[in-house]
């Protein structure tokens, strides 16, 4: 699996209300975008990461724009498959 390193992840007026409508704040975004726990491909060259901010657990969806430079696409909290996967991965 190909590591990825985020070092800047880019918001818009477009990804700021649609994460919104998800309840989830741009801080717990660059909390998981920086230290997410998983990853891997989606579909059309977008990554999905996984990862904790408090209690909750958290699924950003992001696209390469550059070298370490991602566009948010959404964030949401974690569906019961996507934190079952993290589980398996902590162990």
């Amino acid at each position: 699996m190909t590591r990825i390193i985020v070092r800047v992840l880019v918001f818009d007026k477009v990804n700021r209300e649609h994460i919104k409508k998800h309840k989830v704040t741009e801080e717990e975004i660059e909390v998981v975008g920086k230290k997410f726990l998983y990853h891997r491909r989606a579909h059309s060259g977008r990554y999905l990461a996984i990862g904790r901010v408090g209690q909750r657990i958290l699924t950003i969806i992001i696209r390469r724009t550059s070298v370490g430079k991602y566009y948010v696409v959404t964030a949401r909290d974690a569906s019961k498959k996507e934190r079952k996967d993290l589980y398996e991965k902590e162990k």
